[in-house]
């Protein structure tokens, strides 16, 4: 909500605002002049033309029954971020299972470079909007800016087709991979919602041409504007090359673009900064500060977030909650080790993994197994519900038993984020690097070790 609250904001809007918990963002919008009240009561909405909730504000909330009552529109928070990249002539919306915040994040480090650097012209720098899943170093540690040019960049995400509510100039799709399915119910479905996402683009798609799934919904849409392939093979319109480590060769269509050196590990990251390298080429910016951006990108809040070197033990954050973002993660973290080996010890991977909706947990418990294995060490917390109800009746001891079944005593699961902090610091050693893991509150665990080490 903060980022669309800044864009409002800045074009004059009048907003007051309301939530259960003081936080450094509650404190950074009552820094713009905006009232916050704490606490959710009636009395908030008066006064008020139309009340913005995120997804996690229930119809059953005392703010949404007050505006019932006297009659003032109530929508959601994609209705309103709809609403806002309709303001924009080229809206850039990030879209894919896996990587929409590490991509949107390295476009507004490019956009970002640009405008400081005066040897970058092939167009004028634009002063961008965003909005961003995760917290930047480049943003104040924010989310979203708002700028003056017609360029806004966000995230689209897939779920519950909240992403079609938005109106894409250029769209991005970096990957469909089985998730939602307790929404889509079968991948057919959510094909489908990808297929639909490309029609309601109006100018540009940069999709993965490897992903079979990403080009069979580009394939079955009526899309008619330019279509832009990225990906590991050299048949895509921009790919990498000569892959050392966080190094590579930019190419477009046989052509050396550009030498690049990434600050984030791992090949999921190349091919990230492939792809917001290729939405900028597409867009005419300097290649010069494509460069410097994506070199100056050192990662997202939660994204491979390192929080601490304590006494020879590194904890890192992370917000990968699917296999997919898990494997990719802990093999990150296993190249990260190899390159800063030397600080003492054996070098353990710890995997610490909070699983988020009962439903994916219950529904990819083996492919969960397999990701997690990657690790040394291997603790569990309980299952963050989140929206549902656990109708599968799964719990963590489910998937540690899984783990335990193929490597014995590898995995252990605990209750409490107090008992999981004195376990972790209890056992770890010189050398261990610590990775909390999930998209719901162990950010908090990750903290909780940190103070404790």
């Amino acid at each position: 909500m903060y980022p669309l609250a800044q864009i409002l904001h800045n074009k004059g809007f009048f907003l007051t605002g309301s939530d259960n918990n003081p936080t450094d963002t509650v404190d950074a919008v009552k820094e713009m002049g905006i009232e916050v009240f704490m606490g959710h009561f009636p009395t908030n909405v008066l006064g008020a033309d139309l009340i913005v909730r995120s997804a996690a504000i229930k119809d059953d909330n005392p703010e949404i029954i007050a505006a019932r009552e006297k009659g003032i529109e109530i929508i959601e928070r994609a209705d309103l971020l709809g609403w806002i990249t309709k303001q924009y002539e080229k809206a850039i919306c990030v879209s894919g299972t896996h990587g929409k915040t590490t991509v949107s994040s390295m476009l507004v480090y490019i956009f970002m470079a640009e405008a400081q650097d005066t040897d970058a012209a092939d167009t004028s720098p634009a002063d961008i909007s965003a909005v961003i899943g995760g917290k930047l170093k480049i943003l104040n540690g924010g989310s979203g800016r708002v700028g003056t040019s017609d360029i806004m960049i966000c995230e689209a995400c897939e779920y519950a087709d909240t992403f079609l509510k938005l109106a894409p100039d250029i769209s991005v799709i970096l990957n469909i991979d089985r998730d939602h399915l307790e929404y889509f119910k079968t991948m057919d479905n959510l094909r489908l919602s990808f297929t639909k996402f490309c029609d309601i683009t109006s100018d540009t798609l940069v999709v993965n041409g490897d992903d079979s799934n990403t080009m069979q919904a580009v394939n079955n849409s009526g899309f008619k504007g330019r279509i832009i392939t990225f990906g590991q093979g050299k048949d895509n319109d921009y790919y990498p090359e000569n892959i050392v480590d966080s190094r590579f060769d930019l190419v477009k269509q046989g052509k050396l673009l550009a030498h690049i050196k990434l600050n984030v590990p791992g090949e999921h990251n190349i091919m990230n900064a492939v792809a917001a390298c290729a939405v900028a080429d597409s867009m005419g910016r300097g290649i010069s500060a494509v460069v410097k951006g994506i070199e100056a990108f050192t990662g997202a809040g939660r994204r491979f977030e390192i929080l601490s070197r304590c006494d020879g033990i590194t904890v890192i954050d992370d917000y990968a909650h699917h296999p997919a973002e898990i494997t990719a993660t802990l093999k990150a973290a296993r190249e990260y080790m190899r390159s800063t080996a030397g600080s003492g010890g054996n070098q353990r991977l710890w995997a610490v993994h909070q699983p988020f909706t009962y439903s994916r947990t219950a529904s990819m418990l083996d492919e969960f197994a397999v990701s997690l294995s990657i690790a040394d060490k291997v603790t569990l917390t309980q299952i963050m519900g989140g929206r549902e109800v656990n109708d599968s009746r799964v719990c963590s001891e489910d998937l540690a038993n899984k783990i335990n079944s193929e490597t014995p005593g590898l995995c252990n699961w605990l209750a409490e984020f107090e008992e999981t902090c004195a376990y972790i610091v209890e056992n770890s050693q010189i050398g261990d690097h610590i990775i909390t893991l999930g998209c719901g509150d162990v950010n908090r665990l990750a903290h909780m070790i940190v103070k404790n080490l």
